[in-house]
């Protein structure tokens, strides 16, 4: 038996040929609009609708979050100062297991007093202040020409950030 259907074409590509509609408003969709969900493909804008949802942070929350993250970035990175002064070949291991450790107590402590509010460009307003703070500390280190300072800056910021922005936003890499 022949269909004798009228091919259905995507709504954001119209020379694309497509059988895939989202599963939420019905809309054809081909596979570069798809986005795979758990419930099956819609669409990129019912995706975006459902995650505005999910972002409940206030305008305060930025402020807070950022003040937050800055401070303690700030704080942090002068401990890691202090620590590649007075530790020397210890520093590394030091600053290298401690580093995780801060990012989580940062990151614990933004979530703490914005309430924990979600919002992706709150986590990036989080993890920009974690980079600026930590910034006096590798300006004075560039002052006083220290390398190994520098190169310790860069590990805490390498490792504290990711683990920051991560623990905030809730993305698992192991279920």
């Amino acid at each position: 038996m022949i269909d004798t259907s009228a091919p259905t074409y995507c709504a954001n590509h119209p020379g694309v040929e497509t059988s895939l509609r989202c599963n939420k408003c019905g809309k054809p969709i081909c596979a570069r609009c798809a986005v795979r969900t758990p419930t099956g493909y819609r669409c990129k804008e019912c995706v975006r609708g459902q995650q505005k949802i999910f972002e409940t942070a206030e305008w305060y929350d930025y402020a807070l979050g950022f003040i937050t993250a800055g401070i303690l970035s700030f704080l942090a990175s002068l401990l890691v100062g202090l620590i590649s002064r007075i530790a020397g070949i210890f520093a590394w291991f030091i600053i290298a297991f401690a580093a995780p450790t801060v990012g989580m107590m940062i990151a614990e402590a933004v979530r703490f007093v914005t309430r924990r509010q979600r919002s992706r460009p709150l986590f990036i307003t989080v993890a920009v202040a974690v980079v600026l703070g930590a910034l006096p500390a590798i300006i004075l280190n560039l002052i006083a020409f220290s390398l190994f300072g520098l190169i310790f800056q860069a590990i805490f910021l390498f490792v504290a950030t990711p683990i920051i922005y991560t623990r905030l936003s809730g993305i698992q890499l192991t279920r």
